[in-house]
């Protein structure tokens, strides 16, 4: 039993949720999301809140009965509050700056690394260590900061390179005498 999907997604006033042709969408003030209905949960747009419930009693669709609650949670939080992933940079010369909808980073290679913002993210520099990335799409804004990370990960030895706000490096000791 889904402790997760049992609780109804409450819809908050000014977001309006219906579904057509196989697709949830969800429309709210930081716009529109949708979401692919799985064929193995049963969903109900109520005015209080949208339930989802398992169509059969397979482990398939037992399984698929949180997750699919928990999509759709990120749906009705995404339009109304958006999410925000904020990425730390460590290192003598590493610097980032957005520029319109791209972001330079220097990273202590010979070149700089431009990153294209995708449409419907916002990249923000506060400084020039500091990347704040906003969106409706939870999945955008995660799979961007993960990319953006890629490019230089943080190493036990120094700390430097690029982590999440919050992430915990493990730091090794370096060579002895």
């Amino acid at each position: 039993m889904s402790r997760i999907g049992k609780k109804p997604v409450a819809i908050p006033s000014g977001v309006t949720a219906n579904i057509a042709d196989g697709t949830l969408s969800v429309k709210g003030p930081k716009g529109t999301l949708s979401l692919a209905l799985a064929d193995d949960v049963t969903y109900d747009v109520q005015a209080d809140g949208i339930s989802v419930q398992p169509a059969n009693d397979t482990k398939r669709a037992r399984a698929f009965w949180g997750m699919q609650r928990t999509l759709v949670q990120n749906l009705v939080t995404g339009v109304t509050d958006g999410f925000t992933k904020k990425l730390l940079i460590t290192g003598v010369g590493y610097r980032a700056n957005a520029q319109g909808r791209k972001l330079k980073l220097q990273l202590g290679y010979s070149h700089d690394v431009d990153i294209d913002v995708p449409e419907g993210l916002e990249v923000k520099t506060p400084d020039n260590t500091t990347v704040e990335i906003s969106g409706a799409d939870k999945q955008k804004v995660g799979q961007l900061a993960a990319e953006i990370r890629r490019w230089r990960k943080p190493e036990p030895y120094k700390g430097k390179g690029i982590k999440y706000d919050g992430e915990y490096i493990f730091r090794k000791e370096g060579k002895k005498k």
